[in-house]
């Protein structure tokens, strides 16, 4: 039951959405360094995490090590640095509570519409909050000069299933893992996990290890993907930390991971076909004689179009030489009702299935975005710095590096809006605005070959061919970039009162 409170309006300087890895780290950011703004974190699940707290599914793991994952102002304890998802938790719960985060996040809190006027220069978000009286939820409005989302950028409630021919007839189990069941036993069963991506290489050791482990676990592929061994402990890191102190050896860890793994890219990207033999003799070195490399982790694709999957101490591998887990690379044609049958005709018996098949992804939370009474289509927006948004109005978003550590590119956001607002507060300016040149040329805005970015093309913000709109998505780039000037003639500020132009960008004074 939903009911409808008339109570006083809240105002806030800056509202963040979410409070997951990104959130977390711009409260963090912002109460420290914007100490005299009024800021109010509003998440809509039971819990902080995001991501670590929803996936709760075999072996959850990071895909980056924690020494560029994690904050740069938090030093990484652990002697894991490619960490499961209860490390990472708790971590994050350290965050919140070590920079007294507990006061300003709001859970069950979710923004459900987003209002910005121009006469106010203010957010008028409608959110629906729990009732405290345990009676549904309430509607509550806050507005805000500024909104910071860091909501991610994938559908919370629906991971992305393909509707499979004959899905009904299956007497076993079909899971996906962004929701999984916490019921589900797979000890000693056999289990088809369809899907190459980073979950599907997580889940395959996971699942046939310990005492709840599957009878078999087979990989059900239709395209192949890189993946490579990786140590889970970085030995180095903890010879600095001794060497140098906690805080001073996670920093020259942090600064040496970011620029070996900026130089690998690059490598990769520069020489594809030496990086292709060079990952292919990695995998012929831990996988059985004779196994069918060329067919089974040989994509049709460059190294790094894709990001590479990481398999910690080469756990993956392990499973597959061991006999525990095996490798299919064909299509699904239909289900049965004892499994699988595949495009060769062949058939997976199967008692439990796992749809690793991705995400879908979705802008912050899927809510309308209104600009002085017209509805914004994400689609017609361009990104500038990777963190505003043409057309929109004091709103940046946290969107991490896909092809490393999220968090990296979130600080760096973090740091350009504190830059950002206090250079409007020193000017008088309330507002700001991107503004496109005409006729700029546009991508999407993720510009990956993977399945979950090309079924969102059509709905998602574009970026251009030049900075500022062009996503580096390399943190030295972005490091420069971010950390120059504030304004420039791309940027048009606005204030309802009399203030100076600023150097580089435009005015434009709101009555």
């Amino acid at each position: 039951m939903t009911t409808e409170v008339r109570d006083a309006v809240e105002e806030f300087d800056v509202v963040i959405i979410g409070a997951g890895i990104s959130g977390i780290g711009a409260a963090s950011y912002f109460s420290r360094e914007l100490p005299g703004k009024s800021l109010v974190v509003l998440e809509g699940r039971d819990n902080i995490g995001g991501t670590w707290d929803l996936f709760r599914y075999p072996g959850i793991r990071s895909d980056s090590d924690l020494h560029t994952f994690g904050y740069e102002f938090k030093p990484w304890r652990h002697e894991t640095a490619i960490a499961d998802a209860p490390l990472i938790r708790d971590y994050l719960r350290e965050t919140v509570e070590e920079n007294n985060l507990e006061r300003l996040i709001r859970l069950r809190h979710r923004v459900v519409r987003a209002e910005w006027s121009s006469s106010d220069a203010r957010w008028t978000l409608t959110v629906e909050a729990a009732d405290p009286a345990g009676a549904g939820t309430v509607t509550r409005t806050i507005r805000a000069g500024w909104v910071f989302a860091a909501t991610g950028y994938y559908r919370y409630d629906e991971g992305f299933s393909p509707e499979f021919p004959g899905r009904d007839e299956f007497e076993g189990t079909i899971v996906h893992p962004q929701h999984w069941p916490e019921t589900l036993d797979h000890s000693g069963k056999k289990v088809v996990v369809i899907g190459s991506g980073a979950t599907a290489i997580t889940l395959v050791p996971a699942m046939t290890t310990g005492a709840g482990a599957a009878r078999h676990v087979t990989m059900l592929q239709r395209t192949p993907t890189y993946v490579m061994a990786l140590p889970r402990v970085d030995r180095v890191a903890l010879a600095l930390t001794k060497l140098l102190g906690e805080k001073r050896g996670y920093a020259v860890t942090r600064f040496k991971n970011i620029w070996t793994e900026h130089a690998v890219v690059k490598g990769l990207r520069a020489f594809p076909k030496a990086g292709r033999a060079f990952i292919r003799r990695e995998n012929v070195k831990r996988l059985p004689k004779g196994f069918d490399v060329d067919k089974h982790f040989n994509p049709p694709y460059h190294p790094w179009d894709q990001r590479l999957c990481v398999a910690p101490d080469g756990d993956f591998f392990d499973a597959i030489k061991e006999g525990r887990a095996s490798v299919v690379t064909d299509a699904v044609a239909r289900f049965s009702k004892r499994g699988i049958v595949l495009a060769s005709g062949e058939e997976l018996e199967a008692d439990v299935v796992v749809t690793a098949t991705g995400l879908n992804l979705q802008l912050f939370g899927g809510m309308p975005i209104v600009v002085d009474g017209r509805q914004v289509n994400l689609a017609d927006a361009l990104c500038y710095r990777g963190m505003l948004l043409s057309g929109i109005p004091n709103w940046a978003m946290a969107i991490g590096y896909t092809t490393s550590s999220w968090t990296l590119k979130v600080s760096l956001m973090c740091r350009y809006f504190i830059d950002l607002v206090r250079h409007m507060d020193a000017r008088g300016y309330d507002t700001v605005v991107p503004v496109a040149p005409a006729g700029t040329e546009r991508r999407p805005v993720m510009d990956l070959q993977a399945g979950y970015a090309k079924r969102a093309e059509k709905r998602m913000p574009k970026q251009g061919l030049e900075k500022p709109w062009r996503m580096a998505m390399s943190y030295p780039e972005d490091a420069k970039a971010l950390r120059g000037p504030v304004a420039d003639e791309n940027l048009e500020f606005g204030a309802r009162r009399a203030a100076a132009p600023a150097p580089g960008g435009r005015r434009a004074t709101h009555a």
